[in-house]
């Protein structure tokens, strides 16, 4: 259930058929949660899967932003430079990023030799994160080989959303935060492509909450005046993942995933010190091959005609945040402090 089942809408642009990164062909998604309320754990690993195969040989082109750089992810200066992916993409706790790191390098040693293929000297992994420190006991850093290994082969195009997985302990705007996904068409120059993104959201202030357009923070605040919590500065972090089919460079793959910056600011960010805001992004439409290949030969998106992908990533991770909020049950942290659903409130 998305935002739309409450009667809301965001932007102009049509969705796919899933509203998930997961509309984008090849692109799955997988989860491990771990929930022992014993030891105090809310927490888990999400890996998004850009094709099909050992993505190592197959590097898919990608790009890296950081829009606030408050963050501890592994392998996006190698992204930056070189403008493609060697790994899936994987989400997760702030202190879990070395050992889901690890699992990724495992991961790409067993598909390359499950190909047939000589094992690679250099992997390069690539792991997001947020600090999900209020509501999971984060210095038990639980989330390692086993569960990367697990989302990985578990990873489908039909996957659950909200409270589960990298999203199961976040916070976002003072609610209950989590993973969420939505996806826009564009129709250019007589052809169809498909935009998808994926957030981990833990980030934003509750008095700052817009939710398709309305200022809904304040009202919210009133009604849960007695947790002084949502009052507190920003202190959380956002990953967002960009899938395309469109054919673009590394170059202009960069400029479609920094106006995931327009989706943040609708929905009532201003990127806080404390924050750390990172895009990542790929595309399915050109891979670079295995190194010393002959020269691909490929096609590219007209310049002019990236201003329909720069909306659709605005709007598609504007409504992924929401559809994280919408999708995430309440939960109770460390503390005690309640963080309710944006449900409660629509």
């Amino acid at each position: 259930m998305g935002i739309e089942s409450y009667g809301l809408s965001v932007g102009s642009l049509p969705h796919g058929q899933r509203n998930s990164i997961a509309d984008v062909a090849d692109v799955k998604v997988g989860h491990s949660t771990i929930e022992d309320p014993g030891r105090g754990l809310h927490t888990g690993v999400t890996v998004v899967v850009p094709c099909e195969g050992p993505v190592f040989s197959t590097r898919p082109v990608a790009a890296a932003h950081s829009l606030n750089g408050f963050g501890k992810t592994c392998g996006t200066v190698q992204v930056a430079e070189l403008g493609y992916l060697e790994t899936p993409i994987a989400l997760t706790g702030t202190m879990n990023v070395g050992r889901v790191a690890d699992a990724l390098v495992e991961n790409a040693l067993r598909e390359e030799e499950r190909a047939g293929h000589a094992l690679p000297q250099s992997v390069n992994p690539v792991v997001g994160e947020t600090n999900d420190g209020r509501i999971s006991r984060i210095q038990a850093r639980p989330v390692g080989t086993k569960e990367v290994l697990a989302a990985i082969d578990g990873a489908s195009k039909d996957f659950a959303h909200g409270a589960v997985g990298a999203g199961r302990g976040t916070v976002c705007f003072g609610l209950k935060g989590g993973i969420g996904s939505s996806s826009r068409i564009v129709d250019e120059g007589g052809r169809s492509w498909t935009v998808g993104v994926l957030v981990q959201t833990n980030f934003g202030r509750m008095p700052d909450l817009m939710v398709c357009g309305r200022h809904m923070g304040p009202q919210i605040l009133e009604r849960i005046a007695e947790d002084t919590d949502a009052r507190a500065p920003e202190k959380g972090s956002v990953m967002v993942v960009v899938a395309t089919d469109a054919p673009l460079s590394s170059r202009q793959l960069g400029r479609v995933i920094r106006r995931a910056t327009v989706g943040l600011v609708r929905c009532g960010s201003y990127m806080g010190h404390g924050s750390g805001d990172i895009f990542l992004g790929f595309t399915t439409g050109l891979s670079m091959g295995a190194e010393g290949s002959a020269l691909p030969t490929c096609e590219r998106v007209p310049e002019e005609s990236l201003d329909a992908l720069f909306r659709a990533c605005a709007e598609a991770t504007e409504e992924a945040v929401l559809d994280s909020l919408v999708s995430a049950e309440a939960a109770t942290g460390l503390d005690g402090t309640v963080y309710h659903s944006l449900t409660e409130f629509l």
